[in-house]
């Protein structure tokens, strides 16, 4: 594990070099400034082009190794035209993410699962083709759809029920201090978003439900069964945990793409996150932001990496003993 921990490291200062120096080549920040209405003059653009170190007519690798010195002491750079430290951009944008992608997410794996447990123990009842009906309806909605039907049900609700039940933009509307319930109402449509959507509960179920129906039809369940286990003993004690172990790596790699995974949910509901974020530096050519986002998604990846494996190896006695006679 602490091999592959090593090897995984490697491969994220790899990703996100090639994204820095992708960027650096592909995007122009220049056009920025000629795209305003107030010209700057040839001479500030250039001094403004060398500040944030994205001059492309410095060297691609002196820029590259300036910025990589910089990352090495901690310094990620300036936000293009801004000027704000993109450490602390970051560590804000990621705790915006965190908080309403991570319930979403984590809910949609759970009831996933279970609605794909059923659905594959009763196969062909009526309740495995509602489910089946469902979560189609949902794969193929998109979720710029789905969110928008959301905010209008929401606005319905409070109609409804004379008060606001249910809001649709932001984190809160009274300021960062914004109590516990406050937060819940803002949380509510945007995390229904994310675990309806076509990467929500339909999908999960789906793919545990398939993976759930291998197991039962398995050789080793069958043995279990002509041991003297009972049926639903022997599920859930051999074919159960079987049936997670690609979940549970699907899950983990779900996991890695979190933080840039609701672009469309954050922007409609108005969540400064990672998602926005990402569109708002590629759009504005902003090299040093998209390198630091690439480098936190690259670092998700490869934790989620090492947690499949964990995952993997807590399932499957298999792995364990693969391990002990390798050591």
């Amino acid at each position: 594990m602490l091999r592959r921990l090593g090897a995984k490291l490697a491969l994220v200062f790899v990703a996100t070099s090639l994204t820095y120096l992708l960027a650096s080549i592909t995007l122009n920040p220049a056009q920025v400034y000629l795209n305003q209405s107030q010209q700057l003059s040839e001479s500030a653009i250039r001094s403004n082009l060398n500040t944030y170190n994205v001059n492309p007519e410095t060297p691609l690798f002196e820029r590259y190794w300036t910025w990589l010195s910089g990352v090495a002491h901690g310094n990620l750079g300036l936000i293009y035209q801004t000027q704000t430290p993109i450490s602390e951009e970051l560590l804000r944008r990621m705790g915006v993410s965190f908080r309403l992608l991570v319930v979403g997410t984590v809910l949609a794996v759970v009831l996933g699962v279970l609605v794909g447990v059923i659905g594959a123990i009763r196969q062909y009842k009526v309740d495995d083709y509602v489910s089946t009906i469902v979560a189609f309806v949902l794969l193929s909605t998109p979720v710029f759809l789905l969110a928008n039907a959301l905010k209008y049900g929401g606005d319905i609700a409070n109609v409804g029920f004379g008060q606001v039940l249910f809001y649709s933009d932001g984190e809160y509307h009274t300021g960062p201090s914004a109590g516990l319930l406050e937060r819940a109402q803002h949380l509510a449509l945007p995390t229904l978003a994310i675990i309806l959507g076509p990467a929500g509960i339909a999908y999960f179920s789906r793919y545990q439900r398939s993976a759930m129906l291998d197991v039962l039809g398995s050789d080793f369940l069958q043995t279990a069964r002509a041991k003297g286990l009972t049926k639903w003993r022997a599920f859930f004690t051999h074919g159960l945990r079987v049936a997670l172990i690609p979940m549970a790596t699907f899950f983990a790699f779900t996991f890695g793409l979190l933080l840039v995974g609701a672009s469309f949910t954050e922007r409609i509901f108005n969540w400064n996150g990672m998602g926005q974020w990402a569109i708002d530096a590629i759009n504005n050519s902003d090299v040093n932001a998209i390198a630091a986002i690439a480098g936190v998604v690259a670092l998700l990846v490869m934790f989620s990496s090492f947690l499949a494996d964990v995952l993997h190896a807590a399932l499957d006695p298999r792995v364990r003993a693969a391990g002990k006679v390798a050591v």
